[in-house]
């Protein structure tokens, strides 16, 4: 019998943890519970073995162990290794953020006596309370009933304690200071399963008297069946006026039982209205040989990555349902991937009307017992379609034969925390452990993804055209600074968008606007000093949200500012902070804004709006996508949210206020977010039978970025594009790394920071550039200052080495690797 375990946990080190073997053997891929820095974590093994280790220290045991058997397979073991090595990241980490079981494990805190206790509550018992005392002589006589009740050594939880003894959390907290007490994080299993209460009626039972109230309850359960929900039941019963202890009543006298059964999944999706679901369409002649292409690399049963580009409209999503369809009818299962959870329910539903109880969701909006749920289905082979965000592609599918990434140029595929992995990037390597296909679809393919396909690493398969010969909506392009010369203000809203969504309006058909700022204003500015009312805790202007009734354009004092970045919130000022001057401006336009300009201009349209505002919870985006759908809203504002996926037919204007902004950001990548969502934004117009049309309110309508898009030409946008990468030896003519140096104490970031820069100034590092030490351009966020090095590398490997080799010097130096963020493949730089 093996006697080691080595365990990979969710911590910030580079480093797996030997433990000693305690009775059963844990299989390598289960779950254990241990020890470790006085709580106990959830770990994965990921080995067993008779190595003694060879540093002469006490090993703990492994406390309990989770599984009977490997949780998960060899494959996505084998790509956890990938992930922690591609991306530098703690195995243990990585593995934390593939298993979203957090729910099967209940955590909470105890409280032991300490030797320094024991001896307190001893002298206590020989000479007394202490006169020394800041607390009360009550206080006192509750500190030693605490340690009298722990004085045998076992644990007790603050429940406890307080019921005991009487004391409360902060007097706990002040004997733990003393070291009388040590506080432990307790971690151990618990039953997630979702269960709920039916209410059965009992047959053949003999029927006493019954009063009117009884007779109501078992006619109502009769009239469905005999089985009701007990939640229904009793709003029914309220709704009559039945007291709900009737219930109790019949279930005493066994006319009702009670059975505790799986509570229902609800997958959500948005109504047809009339329209056909993806997988009832007929393919054209393009999207069939689209299928073709994807259904002969299937076939083989090797690995074959794909990219789709096809434009707007073009069919995409119907090639995605027929190709997922061939790998179930070959005994495969099929992974979908969406960039946002807002996309989720108009995919969940399509997904459920093409393969009904075989599809299962996956996304961070399910609580904690719904997403164990969904994991376990998967990992039986009850749903062998699985649909969900970047963190679908972790899924335990059995027998992965396709793997689909939707949007694959979304930024939303990137993790911007510890692993920071991209979901496309993994997905293609899920696929090649699998000899699996994926096929990575994009109206505007990442830059990355297209130089693969021209360099023959990915097949390139192209729909230009949309469904039934479509036209692609005309754009017209709004110089805003000719519209400043000729009106002399600044309005939201041009006279030609105004105009054309009158028009649009009157005709009956629907009007989108996309307005990527949230919020009423962004900046909050002194008119005398020019002071802006920054976050406390971070580098940024504060965002003005209005209340709903308000009306005045100078900010009042006790309205709210949020910061987008951490959550911090304070009323408006009646003085600027600098100054004391009271002309306080809002300065910028949000969603907030324009919803409420669009009311005044259009009082009789019916106007929705989404936002991170309006959709905070999955059944709002529901919600409001099944109003747009059928009519109820004929006028949406919102942020990029309505940029992605949503295909609504009604749709004939779209309009594009201040998406050009982006382009002044320090960001290589800015022109591609630019274009990107211009031509995506533009995509969801004229996608019925209607002709659409596009209108783009900018101040650079001179820029590459934006004429191209205003042409639809995503190949003229690249070829200019890739002229500049190429020049300034940016992805995907170089390989990335953003590493981040952060600290609450602005001086340790400094200091190490500058460390770590004459390390790198000293070592000769092969095919690797280093620019850097600079302050982040958010050069604090969350009360944590921000320095960062930006890397380039001719080579991955050299990279990765010179990472390496970083963070070896890093831990050498004593610089904590939980102050150090290593992004590798990094989207944004700010």
């Amino acid at each position: 019998m093996s006697r080691y375990a080595d365990i990979a946990l969710p911590v910030p080190l580079d480093q797996t943890f030997t433990y000693k073997v305690n009775g059963v053997v844990p299989p390598v891929g289960a779950r254990v519970l241990v020890p470790f820095s006085g709580q106990k974590l959830m770990g994965v093994v990921m080995r067993v073995h008779d190595d003694a280790p060879s540093e002469e220290f006490e090993l703990k045991p492994i406390q309990q162990v989770l599984d009977d058997a490997a949780l998960l397979p060899d494959e996505l073991m084998e790509l956890a290794r990938w992930i922690a090595q591609y991306y530098v990241a703690p195995l243990g980490e990585v593995l934390r953020g593939m298993l979203p079981l957090m729910a099967e494990v209940k955590r909470h805190f105890v409280y032991r006596i300490t030797e320094t206790g024991r001896k307190v509550l001893y002298e206590g018992a020989a000479k007394g309370a202490s006169r020394r005392s800041k607390l009360s002589p009550e206080e006192q006589n509750r500190e030693y009933a605490v340690l009298n009740y722990l004085e045998s050594g076992e644990t007790a939880k603050l429940t406890a304690l307080r019921s005991a003894t009487g004391a409360g959390k902060p007097l706990l907290e002040g004997m733990v200071k003393k070291k009388w007490l040590v506080r432990e994080a307790v971690a151990e299993e618990r039953d997630a399963r979702r269960l709920e209460k039916v209410a059965v009626l009992v047959e053949d039972a003999r029927l006493p008297k019954l009063n009117a109230n009884q007779t109501a309850i078992l006619a109502e359960l009769a009239a469905v069946g005999g089985r009701m929900r007990v939640q229904d039941l009793k709003e029914k019963l309220s709704q009559g006026g039945v007291p709900e202890s009737t219930l109790s009543t019949l279930v005493k006298r066994e006319l009702v039982r009670l059975e505790e059964v799986a509570e229902a999944f609800h997958f959500g999706g948005v109504a047809a209205h009339g329209k056909k679901h993806a997988h009832e369409h007929t393919l054209n002649e393009v999207q069939m040989e689209a299928l073709s292409t994807i259904a002969a690399a299937m076939s083989k049963g090797s690995f074959a990555p794909h990219l789709l580009y096809g434009v707007t409209g073009s069919g995409k999503t119907a090639v995605y349902f027929a190709a997922m369809r061939r790998a179930l009818d070959a005994g495969k299962s099929a992974l979908l991937m969406v960039p946002e959870i807002g996309l989720t329910p108009a995919m969940t539903g399509q997904l459920v009307a093409a393969f009904g109880d075989e599809v299962a969701l996956l996304h961070s909006q399910l609580t904690p017992d719904e997403r164990a749920e969904q994991w376990h289905r998967i990992r039986r082979g009850e749903a062998r379609v699985v649909v969900g965000t970047r963190s679908a592609v972790f899924a335990p599918v059995r027998e992965l034969g396709l793997i689909i990434v939707d949007e694959e140029h979304d930024g939303s595929y990137k993790q911007e925390e510890t692993p920071r992995y991209h979901g496309r990037d993994v997905a293609v390597m899920r696929a090649k452990l699998n000899d699996a296909v994926v096929v990575m679809g994009s109206a505007t393919p990442s830059l990355e993804s297209w130089s693969n396909a021209e360099k023959g690493r990915y097949a390139r398969i192209e729909m230009r055209s949309r469904v039934a010969d479509r036209p692609l909506p005309a754009v017209e392009l709004v110089d805003m600074k000719n519209e400043f010369r000729e009106t002399g203000q600044e309005q939201i809203f041009s006279r030609r968008l105004i105009e054309e969504t009158e028009a649009t309006l009157a005709r009956g058909e629907q009007a989108i606007i996309l307005l990527n700022r949230r919020g009423y204003s962004f900046v909050v500015m002194c008119r005398s000093c020019g002071e802006k009312i920054e976050c406390e805790n971070c580098a940024i202007s504060m965002t003005y949200h209005k209340p709903v009734n308000g009306s005045d354009d100078i900010a009042q004092p006790g309205q709210r500012l949020e910061c987008h970045y951490c959550g911090f919130r304070r009323g408006v000022p009646s003085k600027c902070p600098k100054c004391d001057s009271e002309h306080l401006y809002y300065m910028g336009a949000g969603s907030q804004q324009g919803e409420e300009r669009l009311q005044e201009i259009f009082p009789h349209a019916r106007i929705g709006r989404m936002d991170r505002d309006t959709v905070r919870g999955r059944s709002d985006m529901e919600r409001l996508l099944a109003r747009l759908h059928g009519g109820e809203i004929n006028l949406l504002v919102g942020t990029q949210m309505i940029a992605k996926g949503h295909d609504i037919h009604g749709v004939t204007l779209v309009g594009v206020v201040g998406a050009d902004f982006a382009l002044g950001l320090p960001d290589f990548r800015a022109a591609e977010r630019v274009f990107q969502l211009l031509t995506q934004v533009s995509g969801r117009a004229g996608r019925g039978e209607l002709p659409g049309k596009v209108l783009v309110q900018t101040y650079h309508p001179d820029h590459y970025a934006v004429k191209f898009a205003a042409e639809h030409d995503y190949p003229g946008f690249v070829a200019k594009e890739m002229q500049y990468r190429r020049w300034m030896h940016y992805p995907p003519y170089s390989v990335l790394a953003n590493v981040v140096v952060q600290s609450e104490q602005l001086q340790e970031a400094t200091g190490w920071s500058a460390e770590l820069g004459r390390w790198f100034a000293k070592t000769k590092l092969e095919k690797v550039r280093v620019l850097g030490p600079a302050a982040a351009p958010l050069s604090r966020l969350k009360r944590i200052y921000r320095y960062h090095f930006v890397m380039k590398g001719e080579t991955r490997k050299a990279l990765s080495e010179a990472l390496r080799g970083m963070l070896r010097f890093a831990g050498e130096r004593e610089i904590p690797r939980r102050n150090l963020v290593v992004d590798v493949d990094a989207l944004h730089l700010m």
